[in-house]
């Protein structure tokens, strides 16, 4: 198979979809792979990296998609891309498109074959392509959280940590899964003050074992999760469900009651976000406020750390890749319900039923393209 892997284009955007390691593996098994010239720049890897690899060097992206049969990205297409996916041309990336009707409308109008990290799940139901970037993301809400509680961001001016004799910042977490644990875990480390919010018991317990005296863990509701936030200096929003739009946990008027200069850091927020008055931001400007409370919103927070990034996504998504490859995609999916799961968007049919149901259209089951 001949797969293309375009430079990425939106906004401080530093990853790419292949490392030159992935790049070597991929033509081992006999496929040829072009590479937009500078891709990799933001990982460190030059051109020459990737042509030692066994790619060919192709500089443009319009070159990319007109001759590869998968391209291979990691952010979902930009508006100038989906112009350039042809019918049963295959997109293997993030999409998140149950927040984003207009990005669904052309993956639909294009016909080409669309893969999403996102919902490709394992044996045990998790969605491993999806946990690494959840892990880096939930890491990095803490250090966002912490930069935007400084006064000059129009923060709180609190130290995430405190000084003997003056309190630590209080950090609430809404969700105990990826994103959750891992940003308690950076956020512990720190020694702020932190609450983790879930409605799972078994999550509940899981991190009141692990956490201890370190963080408490509360069974969380609508009454419970108020309270918290209202008095919370930093809150992260943590929750995900798989392939659908975040629910809306925190609404406008709570603002009012929390503390001017307090912090929301949506880590949601390629799903659409679980604030009510969230809206993706870029790394390039990354916050707002709103009725004196700092939102951070950046929707591909991972992209500010490419390298751990990029080595940590391929980890997960290369095996998949291969298969795709290796088999075509059809008895790939046939071969691998994990990887059906994935098929969100196939020769202008919807074909995962989240996706369906959030933007209106006609659900048709992956099986029945096959």
């Amino acid at each position: 198979m001949l797969i293309g892997v375009p430079k990425e284009i939106k906004n401080h955007e530093y990853r790419i979809g292949m490392t030159p390691e992935s790049v070597r593996t991929a033509v081992a098994h006999g496929h040829q792979v072009i590479v937009q010239s500078g891709a990799g720049i933001g990982i460190g890897a030059d051109d020459e990296a990737y042509s030692n690899a066994g790619a060919s060097i192709i500089e443009n992206a319009a070159d990319i998609f007109a001759k590869a049969e998968m391209i291979v990205k990691v952010k979902e297409p930009q508006a100038i891309e989906r112009q350039m996916l042809r019918k049963d041309q295959i997109l293997y990336t993030y999409l998140h498109l149950a927040p984003d009707p207009e990005q669904t409308a052309d993956l639909i109008e294009s016909g080409a074959v669309c893969i999403a990290y996102e919902t490709i799940t394992d044996d045990q139901g998790g969605l491993p392509l999806l946990k690494p970037m959840s892990q880096v993301a939930g890491r990095l809400s803490i250090q966002a959280g912490a930069y935007a509680l400084e006064k000059s961001h129009g923060g709180l001016g609190v130290l995430m940590g405190g000084v003997p004799g003056v309190a630590p910042a209080k950090v609430v977490i809404l969700g105990g899964g990826t994103v959750g644990f891992n940003a308690a875990q950076m956020a512990v480390g720190m020694q702020a003050d932190v609450t983790i919010l879930d409605t799972y018991s078994k999550t509940v317990e899981t991190l009141s074992n692990y956490f201890a005296n370190k963080a408490r863990v509360i069974h969380s509701n609508a009454a419970i999760l108020r309270d918290y936030v209202v008095d919370a200096d930093l809150v992260i929003g943590a929750v995900l469900v798989a392939g659908a739009a975040a629910p809306k946990l925190v609404s406008k008027n709570m603002l009012a009651e929390m503390k001017d200069g307090a912090v929301l850091v949506d880590v949601a927020i390629d799903q659409g976000g679980c604030f009510e008055t969230s809206k993706a931001t870029t790394h390039a400007d990354p916050i707002y406020i709103v009725d004196g409370i700092v939102h951070y919103c950046v929707a591909n927070m991972p992209g500010a750390v490419p390298r751990t990034s990029t080595y940590a996504l391929n980890n997960a998504t290369l095996a998949h890749l291969l298969e795709i490859a290796d088999k075509g995609w059809k008895r790939a999916i046939a071969d691998d319900v994990n990887l059906l799961r994935g098929l969100n968007v196939c020769n202008g049919k919807v074909t995962y039923k989240a996706v369906a149901t959030e933007l209106g259209y006609d659900f048709t089951p992956a099986e029945s393209l096959l």
